[in-house]
């Protein structure tokens, strides 16, 4: 199921091991994201490693490997679906993730951030139902 995932799901997977993690490593989903994303986790770098205690290194390695299962998604493929999406989401940061699930025909975008409820055009995965869709909880 190609799914985009906002870059909150991102952070939260960065930040702690948790369900988000859970999800994001789960084999039913392929993810993309894009490119827009790179840059806001790069503006919340240093937050992160606060949180989380790591060094340099150690946020850069797991960022690699979060990022292994996240394809990116260049404003370029997205470019042409920007003003379409201008008029579907007010949130300014959330057009560029209308825009990339429009570009690949993603089945959902994977997002807690109510602005993205205020379209009907794209399904919106809630953390709930992306385990809904992994199958049994308990495997979690």
């Amino acid at each position: 199921m190609k799914v985009i995932i906002d870059t909150n799901k991102i952070i939260s997977s960065l930040i702690r091991e948790g369900i988000s993690r859970k999800i994001l490593f789960n084999k039913s989903f392929e993810f993309f994201t894009p490119e827009h994303s790179i840059s806001e986790i790069q503006e919340h770098k240093l937050e992160i490693i606060e949180k989380t205690h790591l060094n340099d290194d150690e946020f850069e390695i797991l960022l690699s490997l979060i990022f292994e299962r996240i394809g990116i998604i260049s404003e370029d493929e997205y470019k042409p679906f920007f003003e379409k999406s201008k008029k579907l989401i007010s949130d300014p940061d959330d057009v560029p993730f209308i825009a990339a699930s429009l570009a690949i025909k993603a089945e959902g975008i994977w997002s807690d951030d109510y602005h993205f409820l205020e379209q009907n055009e794209l399904k919106i995965l809630k953390t709930k139902e992306m385990v809904g869709l992994m199958g049994n909880f308990e495997e979690l």
